[in-house]
């Protein structure tokens, strides 16, 4: 069988299958390299309900056949990538609908970058939003249940999704909402699929509820397994909750409508320098009471490369005046030349609200809340001011990947939670373990859900270097299992943290996370190796040693 010839009968879209194409789509933001077979790009729904089950159709003559889709390729952990047939979005399946903060209708393709400039027309936004939002597209938010900056305040991309439409493994497109009891009932009625679908998840949810309870993170955020947790209260069943973040292992969302909320138009900067860790949960919990629209923090190490690379970072600024920006950094060269060097830890507080009285109320009940630590303290007065403390802090792994010749960035522990209280004890514990291994990082995150993105230097050329992430990786999610936190709060598991689930998961759970996977994929038609199935053995197989 020649795959592409087949799929070009029934597809309206591309087929692309010569080398220069697959060689693309070999990558994404992750260590690995995977080589697809096929690459399409679907023009509508109907191209994939097609494909889907001309796949399932033909997977008893070749078990191999598989299908992932793709949207921007960012994912920092493998999701995006498959050895058989990738299916990318972005390219026709780009639409928006009519702006509506209570349902926006957007496509899997749309790219952020050009949503936000859509919603904030209309003083609406999609606070979930990541660091990498000029890179990534709505259909990896949906999949990875993205998170950034103001999740404190306002959640992940769970919360956002109020419906969709999802094409199920026996290629039929069913509309996602949430149902009420009867509607439950008739769901479960059916005699398709769907009702399949809705009547053995019931089932599982129930009859699992004790596990399922005592799995459920206790940490704000994760991205890690299924969210059985969150479909069934017994009020109200919605399959989105458990859509949303399955990687596209459980079906494929051709359309989803997003919530947004008002921007609020005014928003201020407070900056805490900290020596040490010893008072930072403490810390966090006096800062949390009052508000916060962002609680976001990075180590030395991003500093550090900040100045290393001033001029490109200032460049990363939209500014009027760099010689006022340059200026502006002295108070922190001062800082540092009297308090015996750089702060372990910035810590960014961001207050937003109606007016500039409500705002300044706010900075000054912190300011009071906690003038007892005696830390060295900024108000920002601009947004310019501000925007130098928040370039550093988005723009440190770009840094890092273009200027550190001879390494590269390796995210494969890059996304760890654990609670506020046991940040202190956490935090020195884990940067031994770096030490140790004599790995060159930086830590960035978002210390009001403490989730820390860890992203290690590693000469790639040397193939030693796998048998450091596979013993890192395991020091590193045995102690966040020690901590009962998560191994991923928003970059989910992917190829690099699917086999380390049971770090987090009781083999009892793990294995409903199998049941789960066959209630709506039996054929395992859907991105394989992701979130069940993946092992250590195939992860390291893939990692790419250059040459």
């Amino acid at each position: 069988m020649v795959l592409k010839e087949e799929i070009q009968k029934f597809f309206k879209g591309e087929v692309m299958d010569d080398d220069a194409t697959l060689v693309a789509y070999s990558h994404d933001a992750s260590l690995f390299e995977v080589r697809p077979k096929l690459v399409v790009f679907p023009k509508d729904a109907s191209d994939l309900e097609a494909l889907v089950k001309w796949v399932g159709e033909n997977k008893k003559n070749d078990a191999t056949l598989s299908l992932t889709v793709r949207a921007a390729g960012s994912c920092m952990s493998g999701g995006s990538l498959n050895e058989s047939i990738i299916a990318d979005v972005t390219k026709h399946m780009n639409k928006i609908g009519p702006i509506r903060a209570l349902g926006t209708v957007v496509e899997p393709g749309v790219f952020y970058r050009d949503f936000e400039p859509k919603t904030l027309e209309k003083g609406l936004i999609l606070p979930c939003f990541t660091a990498s939002k000029n890179l990534n597209a709505l259909g990896g938010m949906i999949g990875n249940n993205s998170a950034g900056e103001k999740t404190l305040r306002w959640g992940k991309m769970d919360h956002f999704v109020l419906r969709s439409k999802v094409v199920l493994s026996d290629g039929s497109q069913i509309d996602v909402k949430p149902l009420s009891q009867s509607e439950l009932r008739d769901k479960i009625a059916q005699n398709d699929f769907e009702g399949h679908v809705y009547r053995e998840l019931k089932n599982l949810i129930e009859e699992n509820r004790e596990t399922i309870i005592k799995n459920k993170p206790r940490v704000s955020k994760n991205s890690a397994g299924y969210y059985l947790w969150n479909v069934w209260d017994g009020n109200t069943f919605d399959l989105n909750k458990l859509i949303v973040g399955s990687q596209g292992t459980l079906g494929i969302v051709t359309e989803a409508e997003i919530g947004l909320i008002e921007v609020e138009p005014v928003s201020k900067l407070y900056v805490i320098f900290l020596k040490d860790l010893s008072h930072l949960a403490e810390l966090v919990n006096e800062i949390l009471p009052t508000d916060p629209e962002t609680l976001e923090s990075y180590d030395d190490a991003t500093m550090k490369l900040a100045f290393r690379f001033f001029p490109e970072m200032l460049k990363s600024m939209k500014v009027k005046n760099f010689l006022k920006l340059i200026l502006s950094f002295i108070p922190e060269g001062l800082m540092m030349l009297r308090g015996g060097g750089m702060p372990k830890l910035i810590v960014l507080v961001e207050y937003t609200g109606k007016t500039e009285k409500e705002v300044e109320k706010k900075m000054k009940t912190l300011d009071q809340k906690i003038a007892h630590f005696k830390f060295i303290t900024r108000e920002t007065r601009s947004q310019e001011e501000a925007d130098k403390y928040w370039t550093i802090r988005r723009e440190s792994f770009n840094l890092l990947r273009k200027h550190v010749h001879g390494s590269r960035t390796a995210p494969f522990i890059d996304d760890v939670v654990v609670l506020t209280k046991d940040m202190p004890a956490f935090l020195p514990r884990m940067r031994e373990i770096l030490d140790r291994n004599k790995l060159v990082y930086t830590i960035a995150g978002h210390a009001g859900n403490g989730n820390f993105h860890i992203i290690p230097l590693m000469d790639m050329h040397h193939a030693e270097n796998i048998d450091v992430i596979k013993k890192v990786g395991e020091e590193v999610y045995d102690l966040v299992g020690e901590f009962h936190g998560s191994i991923t709060g928003e970059h989910n598991d992917g190829i690099v943290r699917t086999p380390y689930l049971g770090k987090m998961f009781s083999p009892e759970m793990l294995a409903l996370f199998k049941k789960t996977k066959d209630i709506f994929d039996p054929q395992d038609i859907f991105n394989p190796g992701k979130k069940v199935g993946g092992t250590i053995e195939y992860m390291a197989s893939h990692i790419v040693i250059e040459k």
